[in-house]
């Protein structure tokens, strides 16, 4: 079971960053500066330092083993990070849990993760009871009490968080140590498969995220030439998605390793007056969403009341996962100018591919980035395609990557690939290099649509709907056709109280787009039902379009 993690860690013969080591270099420095913020919850780096441990020696004590792993299946709360940290501190792996997932996906998630110890949100007992039996690698189970006034009752077959955290133990240093080969585990994906665990080694991610998320540490550094150097603890950063997503984990991650603070919203559906109203009250510096689904309302909310909210404290707002209009950027830049809006071009598999800054004045396009030095899109034949040559390929992003998918070794040959020596990760983002080096991402291959023989990248599409007036989401998905083989067909949930005439709508993309790009067809829905991530079922809506067609 854990041969398969650990015989991983040890080909990479990168450097020592351990998340532990630094969060706990952070507590001893900033002891009394908050560290986790939940509404009236105000955590400091001391009681968050001694909470984790109490989480980290009780695991021990239940007897996971070195690198096994410990799932949080949580909304967002303080709880997330500070199991977190437990589960480093222990030296043994985190894994995400999407609280959106059926039980049969979970038992899938857990089981394929060997996971020793669940941490989870009360809400989810009566989920968790049903497939317990069928998880005997489970030897923890760990109640978060969310009931409305605090007085919900933990399961027997569970220990209370509280109780655990609350214990008064040693600063954990486990038997086995701590190293930068100690992982994180990233599952992703679920909708066209099952989730996928992405092996990180902290060492690579620490250098990663705070080269592009906060202050970067040296590849070869250590915590005793670090300690001492910080004058002061680092920025307040907000996550507007989910913590159990990579966009709203990673830049956690880093804003810990400077000393920062997380602060979460309280609700679980998202509210951008609460949003606004939290960062003005909490002079939050930092925050992620996905794209426009979590930006258009942000905006409407601001222009419906432009003078109630102070964002002066806000330096900049980062999108990854899914693109963001030109549009919505310069909306957000019109209440405040003095902030940064960056796309940030990454996935699971591969971070850093490429990134597009916006300020005031200085917008930048859809779907448009730099590379970063790292990045290259390739052709069929895995060779570089030539700027401004109209070829579409795929990214992949070299130096600092993942060791591959979790007990997958097929599925890590397919991404993972060698060229000229060198590594890169290629998780199957298409985009076309334009002739000034910029490249124009057009989404990923497994949506691609066949229509004509030409191919679509519905990503592309969307973003052209998307930016018609009185749309509030769209995707596009391919219809099956006698002449076509495929029809480019959209599926368009509109704006309280707007009126979209879809005529109009294929006019405006027609005159954006290619011809053949333009859909057929717009099928109209109530709610496109992003997940919490922002991404689609894409299957799902193809199966809606076809019956609303064919009916």
């Amino acid at each position: 079971m854990l041969g398969c993690l650990e015989c991983a860690a040890r080909q990479s013969p990168m450097g020592d960053w351990n998340f532990a080591d630094l969060w706990e270099l952070a507590a001893d420095e900033w002891p009394d500066a908050e560290c986790l913020i939940h509404g009236p919850t105000r955590l400091t780096w001391r009681e968050v330092d001694r909470r984790a441990d109490g989480v980290a020696q009780y695991l021990l004590d239940a007897g996971l083993e070195h690198q096994q792993a410990v799932a949080q299946y949580l909304y967002n709360s303080p709880h997330y990070m500070e199991s977190m940290f437990a589960a480093f501190k222990g030296a043994f792996t985190p894994v995400n849990t999407n609280y959106r997932y059926t039980a049969h996906e979970l038992r899938y998630l857990w089981d394929n993760a060997d996971a020793g110890a669940v941490v989870f949100h009360g809400s989810f007992a009566d989920t968790i009871e049903a497939i317990r039996p069928e998880l005997p690698k489970v030897l923890a189970w760990l109640w978060v009490d969310d009931s409305a006034d605090g007085s919900g009752s933990c399961p027997d077959w569970a220990v209370s968080y509280e109780d655990v955290a609350g214990r008064d133990v040693p600063r954990v240093a486990p038997a086995w140590g701590r190293s930068g080969d100690d992982l994180n585990l990233l599952y992703t994906g679920g909708t066209t498969g099952m989730p996928k665990g992405v092996m990180w080694r902290q060492d690579d991610l620490v250098v990663i995220l705070t080269a592009s998320l906060g202050p970067g540490l040296a590849d070869d550094g250590t915590i005793d030439q670090l300690r001492g150097t910080r004058p002061s603890p680092g920025l307040r950063y907000l996550p507007a998605c989910p913590q159990m997503h990579g966009t709203g984990n990673f830049p956690g991650l880093s804003t810990l390793v400077a000393g920062g603070s997380i602060v979460t919203l309280e609700q679980r559906t998202y509210d951008p007056i609460e949003m606004l109203d939290t960062i003005e009250r909490e002079r939050v510096n930092a925050v992620s969403l996905v794209g426009d689904a979590f930006a258009k309302p942000l905006l409407r909310a601001l222009d419906a009341n432009p003078e109630r909210w102070d964002l002066s404290s806000l330096v900049g707002i980062t999108s990854s996962g899914v693109m963001w209009s030109k549009e919505t950027k310069q909306g957000l830049l019109r209440h405040h100018p003095a902030m940064l809006l960056l796309d940030a071009f990454s996935s699971s598999e591969a971070l850093g591919m490429g990134s597009s800054i916006s300020g005031a004045g200085a917008e930048a396009d859809t779907a448009t980035f730099e590379l970063t030095p790292n990045s290259m899109v390739i052709d069929d034949d895995n060779r570089p395609v030539a700027a401004g040559s109209g070829t579409v390929g795929r990214l992949a992003v070299g130096g600092r990557q993942p060791l591959g998918y979790y007990k997958d070794p097929e599925k890590s040959a397919r991404t993972f690939l060698i060229i000229d020596g060198q590594r890169y990760s290629c998780p199957g983002d298409f985009a076309a290099v334009e002739a000034d080096g910029k490249i124009t991402l057009l989404g990923r291959g497994s949506v691609c649509i066949n229509t004509g023989g030409e191919k679509v990248f519905p990503e592309e599409v969307e973003e052209a709907i998307k930016t018609f007036a009185g749309v509030a989401d769209a995707v596009v998905v391919g219809v099956p056709d006698d002449k076509f083989g495929e029809a480019v067909t959209g599926v368009v949930e509109i704006l309280d109280g707007s009126i979209v005439d879809e005529r109009g709508l294929l006019s405006h993309v027609r005159a954006t787009l290619a011809g053949y790009k333009t859909p057929k067809r717009i099928v109209f829905v109530d709610s496109i039902a992003r997940a919490a991530n922002g991404k689609v079922d894409y299957k799902r809506l193809k199966a809606e379009a076809i019956a609303s067609l064919t009916s």
